[in-house]
């Protein structure tokens, strides 16, 4: 197991070096830089021009490339031209609002299509079969931030259980963090729920068919303790990769979700940068989500070699 996670944290390198050269790449194709957001759209071309070179953004490209990776190689991200602080800083104070909200958007997304899965997998080419595929589907259809405008018209402005917007932190309040990421957190859980669902619902069926669930059933076990017990543990595999793979989607899908909630998270941060040409946020934003997403990768491989005792041999 430490030598896969240490190959996997190996692979980590030549990743966030493509997705870097990548986020400098776009600072060289997309016209404009902070220098005319900081000028305003009244300022003279030699105004904007004396910014840019206060900025340093006149200078050479190779010059600037070579000054940011300087300061990768020493932790630093750079310095946010508009919110004139840290990168670095201004990720981890907006951090844990874009993590905890892509988390519970998984884990409800998680809870609930684990178990519908299941549920249509034991009551295959049956009605409930036939309601929680089609539910999953049209789940699976919808974008999450029309998803998150619906809820917010029905669950928040005509039956007023939920807020609208806005963030309570949960050290403040516990409540109010749960009432402020509730709705967010749905409108993720319903377009993650139905790839869960179905991929659980598969592989129950296949798992369903072999020889030692034959055997249980053989025993005398009651179905529902077959599904829960054997079935699910043989199905976790799949459903990890999904699982994975819907973390990396979730973690996206907060980014504009965050804008139509108006959460304080890495998203507003990063989409403010991206309309003001603030190009060391954005840089920082792009890494920061490759090094999220090829964590959790990790972590789902070393989840496969507890799901399943035949991996961890080979490991």
């Amino acid at each position: 197991m430490l030598r896969l996670a240490g190959v996997r944290l190996l692979a980590v390198v030549p990743v966030l070096l493509v997705v870097s050269l990548a986020s400098f790449g776009l600072t060289l194709l997309v016209p404009g830089d902070a220098a005319s957001s900081l000028a305003g759209s009244t300022a003279s071309a030699a105004e904007v021009a004396h910014i840019r070179s206060e900025l340093g953004l006149d200078r050479p490209a190779l010059q600037r490339m070579a000054a940011w990776y300087g300061g990768l190689l020493h932790g630093d991200l750079g310095r946010s031209v508009l919110l004139n602080q840290g990168v670095g800083q201004a990720i981890v104070e907006r951090l844990p609002v874009t993590l905890s909200l892509a988390g519970l958007g998984l884990g409800f997304a998680v809870l609930i299509g684990v178990p519908t899965g299941l549920l249509a997998a034991a009551k295959a080419r049956h009605w409930p079969d036939q309601a929680a595929m089609g539910a999953s589907l049209v789940g699976l259809s919808l974008p999450d931030f029309w998803l998150g405008l619906l809820l917010v018209w029905v669950v928040g402005v005509k039956l007023h259980w939920l807020p609208t917007g806005g963030f309570v932190p949960i050290s403040v309040d516990p409540l109010g963090w749960a009432r402020s990421m509730a709705m967010p957190a749905g409108a993720l859980a319903l377009t993650q729920l139905g790839p869960i669902a179905r991929m659980t619902r598969s592989a129950a069926l296949e798992v369903a068919s072999s020889d030692f669930i034959r055997t249980a059933r053989a025993k005398g076990l009651a179905e529902p303790r077959v599904f829960a017990r054997h079935v699910l543990a043989a199905s976790l595999v799949p459903v990890l990769t999904v699982a994975g793979i819907g973390f990396g989607v979730t973690l996206s899908g907060a980014l504009v979700i965050e804008q139509v909630f108006s959460l304080p998270g890495v998203g507003r941060l990063v989409i403010g940068a991206v309309l003001a040409r603030d190009w060391p946020v954005i840089q920082g934003g792009l890494l920061l989500t490759a090094f999220v997403f090829v964590a959790v990768n990790l972590l789902v491989d070393l989840l496969y070699l507890w799901a399943d005792p035949r991996l961890r041999e080979q490991a």
